[in-house]
């Protein structure tokens, strides 16, 4: 008699589903990172050292921030605990060494011709004033006549984009529609330059 097979067992990861070992090939593979290092740490051997390293960088993050930190051995605190506050505490309070600035309120508007005829107005600067941009994007759409969206600008901002040359019209529509936009606080992008609206 033949020899009865087995059939295989298949972890699968808790976070997508996929079998653990195509994770990877997955969307969410940064989401399964942990979980793939508690769970099957010998499929992904990578990402054990990575979570090692982390985890070791962590640790000295908090003992600078506590104040552990390399000073001397009989205890006595480092030269740049001494004077005060740290530049380590001050890179902690500011993430990346820069002070945010404040967005000043302002609409900016600006036209994009794309294939020589066609051409986009976007709108960038409404939520800085409370408005919702899914809501002035269906008013700008049905008040035009035109297809109106938000989208992430190449900053990283939402946006709202509307069909067609409307870069003029669309200053009146604004300061009616939403009065808390004074006209003085709109600008206009022409050659690359920044002209006030008014």
């Amino acid at each position: 008699m033949a020899e009865k097979l087995e059939p295989a067992k298949v972890l699968y990861c808790g976070v997508c589903s996929l079998p653990a070992e195509y994770c990877e090939f997955g969307s969410d593979f940064e989401r399964c990172k942990p979980w793939l290092v508690e769970n099957a740490p010998d499929l992904y051997p990578d990402l054990l050292k990575e979570a090692n390293e982390k985890a070791v960088d962590n640790v000295t993050d908090k003992l600078q921030s506590v104040g552990v930190s390399s000073g001397g051995a009989d205890g006595a605190p480092s030269s740049a605990q001494a004077g005060g506050t740290s530049k380590k505490e001050e890179v902690k309070r500011l993430p990346g060494g820069k002070l945010k600035k404040k967005d000043r309120q302002e609409v900016i508007i600006e036209k994009v011709v794309r294939n020589k005829r066609k051409c986009i107005t976007i709108v960038k600067g409404l939520e800085l004033f409370g408005i919702k941009l899914s809501d002035a994007s269906k008013k700008m759409g049905k008040k035009f006549a035109t297809g109106a969206s938000v989208v992430k600008g190449p900053t990283e901002k939402e946006q709202i984009d509307v069909q067609g040359d409307i870069i003029y019209d669309i200053v009146e529509f604004i300061t009616d529609t939403w009065p808390d936009v004074p006209e003085r606080s709109i600008f206009f992008i022409e050659d690359g330059k920044k002209v006030q609206a008014a």
